[in-house]
């Protein structure tokens, strides 16, 4: 019998990392417990999942994504122009400084300060990792079907 491909209905255990391109490290597992998921639960981008399917049990790989398969392109829409006054006025505003804000549910929504322009300042809402071309580091543990009650 074959070893089972990586594909849609098959629960995946593997080791990973997320490289930029001058190598620097973004995330991983490979001195932590490996990641399960099921093909398509949502826990890993679609990008990402497409980057494994063929793999099988063993393969260790080095998987190039392309900003449009990974966290996509930066939007414009996504810089937001703000009153300076609406920060604390002992607040740095240095550009490049990640910031936590809450979103009209009141969940937290991570922004990076994008630049200060007189009494406005932009912050960008982004995905830190949007525009970047990255290198998924994987090693597989094992594939098996999904089962039934995720399906």
């Amino acid at each position: 019998m074959s070893e089972l491909p990586i594909g849609p209905d098959t629960q995946v255990t593997l080791h990973f990392a997320i490289e930029l391109d001058d190598g620097a490290l973004v995330d991983s597992t490979f001195n932590k417990t490996p990641a399960t998921f099921v093909v398509g639960d949502g826990n890993l981008l679609p990008g990402f999942e497409r980057a494994l399917f063929g793999l099988t049990v063993g393969a260790e790989e080095r998987l190039p994504i392309a900003p449009q398969d990974g966290f996509g392109q930066p939007n414009p829409d996504n810089i937001q122009r703000m009153p300076k006054a609406s920060f604390a006025s002992d607040t740095d505003l240095t550009p490049g400084m990640m910031m936590s804000f809450a979103d009209a549910n009141g969940s937290e929504l991570p922004g990076v300060i994008d630049r200060v322009e007189g009494d406005q300042v932009y912050v960008d809402f982004n995905h830190p990792l949007a525009g970047r071309a990255l290198t998924f580091k994987v090693a597989i543990l094992a594939v098996n079907p999904a089962p039934e009650a995720i399906q």
